[in-house]
């Protein structure tokens, strides 16, 4: 996946003897990890969480979840330093990168959409605005000339004259034309800003990405691409995310929070974890039965028992707001698709005899029908839960 969005023999070098320490170390097979140590963090009287410790380790996919306003997306400002806990700390291994999906799709609207990507790339870009700055200098002097030697080397240890490439190779494979990538990001669709952001996050080859709500606005073509990419990724990943569907496809472990502000460790994706959160309610009702002599308890007294314990109640399973979007519109998109299709299939028998065109026609049906059985798992999975939905399942 990492070639179709790059182009073939990029690497990654070190810019000084902490991040070549690094490196080395990866190579041998020493590995890094974020550490969460005792962490707490509270606005006021409410405490959103407290007393977390944890360890992520790379090759592995995390899914944050829980409940609105429980403190998903706040834990990952806090994993990122955008907000500093109230208690704790979290600490990275030395030399590690990590890179963030943006949820403002405003926030880089007077930048084009190539220096929205290089952005993401925090340190290259603060080197390229320094030598470029310094260049500009209409009284450039002897010791801005010793500095912008510094940069230079710095620039091409990593790799900056490939940046650009680098970018439009990695935007060109999220579907944005190669047309859009000097355009300024204010002109853009809602859509394409939401692959250009992507493409920020991934830029320059991080070690740790945080995604919040990855799935928000992502078409089905470009989530496939994601969900790729995420598969070959190396480094550590934490999502946090309500789509059921995309936490099942990308993660190995799901952390929960839980009442009291804890955040609980499960082994397995979503299905995993609502399946034992299922059992666990089901194994309460048979103690509490047994308990009960055999009788069961009124509603009222499941209200008191459910109070005086700290298990949760089940909820009632329900589509998440991109889901329903999607179980609405999908069935047009594939009928569209089918047409698409059967037109193309008849231009390959008028175009039998222009190979130039028939490969035209022949590579746009071949990636329709890929689409096609993409929204097709999609719409089984859909169907699937819409049914569950009716029967009124909890989760």
């Amino acid at each position: 996946m990492y070639n179709k969005l790059y182009a073939a023999g990029s690497s990654k070098k070190s810019i000084d003897f902490s991040i070549f320490a690094h490196s080395f170390e990866k190579l041998i097979g020493i590995q890094y990890m974020i550490t969460v140590n005792n962490l707490d963090v509270q606005f006021g009287k409410r405490i959103l969480f407290q007393d977390v410790n944890m360890k992520f380790t790379p090759g592995n996919c995390y899914g944050i979840i829980g409940a609105n306003g429980a403190g998903k997306s706040t834990f990952l400002r806090v994993i990122s330093k955008q907000l500093d806990p109230t208690r704790g700390s979290v600490t990275l291994g030395p030399g590690e990168r990590l890179s963030v999906l943006s949820q403002d799709h405003f926030a880089f609207d007077e930048h084009t959409v190539m220096d929205t990507v290089l952005m993401g790339h925090t340190t290259l870009w603060e080197v390229m605005s320094e030598k470029n700055a310094l260049y500009e200098k209409p009284d450039f002097s002897d010791a801005d000339g010793i500095r912008v030697s510094e940069l230079e080397e710095k620039f091409a240890e990593m790799e900056g004259w490939n940046a650009e490439s680098d970018a439009a190779n990695l935007l060109s494979g999220l579907g944005i034309a190669e047309e859009y990538h000097y355009s300024m990001m204010k002109d853009l669709s809602g859509k394409q800003k939401v692959r250009i952001l992507l493409a920020r996050a991934l830029f320059g080859q991080p070690d740790n990405l945080l995604l919040d709500e990855p799935t928000n606005d992502l078409d089905i073509t470009t989530l496939t691409v994601l969900e790729d990419y995420l598969d070959h990724f190396e480094g550590i990943v934490i999502i946090v995310s309500h789509d059921r569907y995309f936490l099942d496809r990308t993660v190995s472990r799901i952390f929960a929070f839980e009442e009291g502000g804890h955040l609980q460790q499960y082994e397995g994706n979503y299905s995993d974890y609502a399946l034992r959160k299922s059992m666990e309610t089901q194994e309460f009702d048979s103690i509490t039965e047994a308990g009960n002599g055999g009788r069961k308890e009124t509603a009222g007294e499941r209200g008191e028992s459910a109070r005086a314990t700290w298990k949760k109640p089940a909820r009632k399973l329900k589509f998440t707001y991109q889901e329903q979007k999607d179980y609405q519109s999908i069935e047009g998109e594939m009928a569209a698709l089918e047409e698409k299709i059967s037109r193309l299939e008849t231009d390959l028998l008028q175009y039998a005899h222009d190979f130039v065109k028939l490969g035209e026609i022949t590579r746009e049906k071949e990636a329709a029908e890929k689409l096609l059985e993409e929204k097709m798992e999609r719409w089984m999975y859909l169907e699937d839960l819409a049914a569950r939905i009716e029967k009124g399942e909890e989760v």
